[in-house]
């Protein structure tokens, strides 16, 4: 193993663990170092930045009841059980405090104890949400860190000391139910990022700025695109000019499928209680659909297509000559979403998925996913979208057996190596009902904004 570079921020063993530097790491088999331009160096470095925060926010209100606060896909957040409302104008106040543990050089400690220690810990500090979670872990024992007088229930790793954090921004601060759940309490959650260098954070905050320019909910609405209104919250408003763009978008898709051998298809919104227990979806996604009676019959809105595409595919007896068969939908589905996560058109209740399904062989089953990731980078490029590719695999929640999970994993991880897409593994993230491809957008502020006939 080579020796420790000067900008590691935890270590990874060859069992695949992360795990702290310092003392600890010299009983293990170290295979690599970490930085913060490693995908785990920056979630670290984050994770690290939130307890930070999680001290200044105690320091400056002792009676603060401390929620969870992790790493996200871009910065971190923590939340908080306050006796007043945050403001926008509270959080310099936050960071100055913050940019004083830095300066006093505190190391995270990590300790291993058992959960009746666990409990007098936070206890003793009045931390109730922290005794919530600590009941839900089955080991007995659990790890905390402590940084000075502050303490955390954490798996960690942590950086160092809070000197590693070099630079770092408060962004913004709202509400979030505790865990996500209505009726439980409403907590304040403060939102920030952090780098490793002043210049990294000074172009990220520029382009932050470029990305408020071009927000998508202030284009809507001075373009008279679309608009969202209380009486129908998540649930968009297309206008005359959303519609022109909308009917040039469908004409390219329709021409694109059926070039590719895909037929069109069209489901109703509404199916009955029956197809869903049979899908899956009654047992496994319930809380996030909506219901109705009909008849003294229970119905549900569909959240996906996947049940009514597959009545479609069984209304008649069907012979192997046919396959692939493509059949594709833009089908108009509803999902349940806290109203504090509803955000213009990019996280809503009601939208129209592309959607297909294909029917085939085993033996057909690689070539397929080839054609579709194909179709899929058409029109990333048309749009000169950027993106990163992930293959995610079988969740603990999740219907079938070992050996189709096993067969449909292999299909994709081979079509993806066969047209040489560097992706990544995202364990335990498919769907409950298959593993899947994820093609994740980044900011791309040179996409086109217009349709193009020839791929970028």
């Amino acid at each position: 193993m080579e020796e420790k570079p000067h900008n590691a921020l935890a270590a990874v063993t060859e069992d695949g663990r992360l795990v702290d530097l310092g003392d600890g790491v010299r009983k293990e088999k170290i295979a690599r170092y970490v930085s913060f331009e490693d995908r785990e160096g920056k979630a670290i470095y984050w994770h690290s930045t939130s307890h930070i925060m999680a001290q200044a926010v105690k320091r400056l209100f002792p009676e603060a009841k401390l929620g969870v606060g992790p790493a996200i896909e871009e910065g971190f957040y923590y939340d908080f059980d306050l006796p007043r409302t945050l403001s926008e104008e509270d959080l310099p106040r936050i960071e100055e405090e913050m940019r004083r543990i830095i300066e006093e050089d505190i190391p995270f400690r990590r300790r291993e104890v058992s959960k009746d220690e666990a409990r007098e810990i936070f206890a003793t500090r009045g931390e109730k949400y922290k005794l919530e979670l600590l009941e839900e872990i089955a080991d007995s024992t659990v790890s905390i860190y402590e940084q000075g007088e502050f303490v955390d229930l954490c798996r960690g790793p942590h950086v160092p000391t809070t000197s590693y954090i070099k630079a770092f921004k408060l962004l913004s601060v709202s509400g979030a139910h505790w865990r996500g759940k209505e009726g439980n309490p409403m907590l304040q959650r403060i939102y920030g990022i952090s780098f490793d260098s002043e210049e990294k954070l000074k172009a990220y905050l520029e382009r932050l700025e470029e990305a408020k320019r071009r927000d998508h909910r202030r284009l809507g609405r001075d373009l008279d695109l679309f608009s969202l209104h209380e009486e129908g919250p998540g649930f968009p408003f297309f206008h005359p000019r959303g519609m022109v763009i909308i009917n040039t978008l469908l004409d390219l898709w329709r021409r694109e499928h059926r070039k590719r051998g895909y037929q069109e298809i069209r489901t109703p919104i509404i199916l009955e209680r029956s197809l869903w227990e049979r899908s899956g979806h009654w047992d496994h996604y319930r809380e996030n659909m909506y219901f109705t009676t009909i008849d003294d019959r229970e119905f549900a809105i569909k959240p996906m297509n996947c049940p009514g595409g597959i009545l479609v595919f069984q209304s008649r007896l069907r012979s192997y000559r046919e396959l692939p068969l493509r059949m594709a939908e833009l089908g108009i589905v509803h999902r349940h979403e806290l109203s504090g996560v509803l955000h213009g058109l990019m996280r809503v209740r009601a939208f129209t998925q592309d959607d297909a399904h294909i029917y085939m062989e085993p033996h057909q089953v690689k070539q397929e996913i080839i054609g579709v990731i194909d179709l899929a980078l058409y029109f990333y490029r048309l749009f000169r979208f950027e993106y990163e590719v992930e293959l995610s695999t079988r969740p603990e929640k999740s219907i079938g057996s070992d050996e189709m999970w096993e067969m449909a994993t292999s299909a994709l991880r081979e079509a993806l190596e066969e047209v040489r897409i560097p992706y990544t593994v995202n364990e335990g993230e498919g769907a409950f009902y298959g593993p899947k491809i994820d093609f994740h957008l980044r900011d791309c502020p040179g996409a086109a904004l217009a349709v193009r006939d020839d791929p970028a």
